[in-house]
């Protein structure tokens, strides 16, 4: 268990962590640690701001390898809950394209409790990051919404990455909206926002995003494209710095753990800053196989390039 002498996190990821199934061949598969709002969390104690990953794990060994992987991560232990659940497991069948679905039925994830985490964690949070699967997952759902309503209230800041996959339909518009409305960070990608309003209008479906919530910052990333900051009526537009990547897993992920690091860490700095600052984390990413969190070494070299 984490200390609890331990000061408690300045940033809170809260969510799902979860497990890929991967197909690899005909008959093997290999699994992997993950998780949407898990991985943020991740990149942003590997940048150096003490943060934790709020939610429920199962106790078996897909557990154990989650626990192992946050503790060494050096995430605060003491905001995860270790449950006699079963795992939640997204199992990839095929991966190009990806074609996946979830296995989670009265899973550890849903049954995170909020009210266990350790005293005084509202009081020193600074951001609280919310998005994933955990947010169509009921009655995880709700806890959540409830939750990053209670957070805003008492002045913490919210950030918000939907994070697209299959299982958000209609039957997510309600929450996509609610979460935008409270969002002071939204990030988006083009994909998502295709499968969010269900349309091949990208530019129709982030006007109307933006019309939600006009004070939200939203980062919008594009793949190799790079990316693009959107504050009231202006925006700006990076493009990645020219590496040769191995992979873009976790990539959207580190895009946004690097706007939220830049943000805290470096006020002063303008949007195209923080944008390029974003970009080069997510480039960060490509340069490894795997969600694997870039150093912030890398990260600083990068945005001097």
């Amino acid at each position: 268990m984490a200390s609890n002498s331990r000061p408690l996190p300045r940033f809170i990821s809260i969510g799902e962590a979860l497990t890929d199934m991967i197909r690899v061949g005909d008959n093997n598969w290999v699994s992997k640690v993950g998780g949407a709002t898990w991985n943020v969390a991740r990149v942003v104690e590997k940048f150096g701001v003490p943060s934790a990953f709020a939610g429920a794990i199962s106790s078996d060994v897909f557990g154990d390898a989650l626990w192992t992987a946050s503790k060494e991560s050096g995430l605060d232990l003491r905001f995860m809950q270790r449950l006699d659940k079963s795992p939640l497991l997204a199992v990839v069948h095929e991966t190009h394209p990806p074609r996946y679905f979830f296995v989670g039925d009265d899973s550890a994830d849903l049954h995170f409790d909020p009210n266990t985490l350790p005293n005084g964690w509202q009081q020193q949070a600074q951001w609280a990051h919310f998005g994933g699967i955990s947010l169509t997952r009921q009655p995880l759902a709700g806890k959540l919404l409830d939750l990053a309503a209670e957070l805003k209230a008492a002045g913490v800041k919210i950030s918000y990455d939907p994070n697209f996959r299959v299982l958000m339909d209609e039957r997510y518009d309600t929450t996509l909206r609610r979460m935008s409305e409270l969002a002071d960070v939204i990030k988006v990608s083009d994909e998502d926002l295709a499968g969010l309003f269900r349309s091949d209008d990208i530019a129709a479906s982030l006007a109307t995003l933006r019309s939600w919530n006009s004070h939200a910052v939203i980062l919008c990333t594009q793949g190799a494209a790079g990316a693009s900051l959107h504050v009231g009526k202006r925006a700006w537009h990076c493009a990645p710095p020219a590496m040769e990547m191995v992979d873009s897993v976790g990539a959207g992920d580190a895009s946004m753990g690097g706007l939220l690091f830049s943000l805290m860490q470096y006020p002063a700095r303008d949007w195209p800053a923080h944008l390029r600052f974003a970009v080069c984390a997510g480039t960060g990413a490509c340069l490894a196989a795997g969600a694997s969190p870039p150093t912030l070494k890398l990260v600083e070299d990068l945005y001097l390039v």
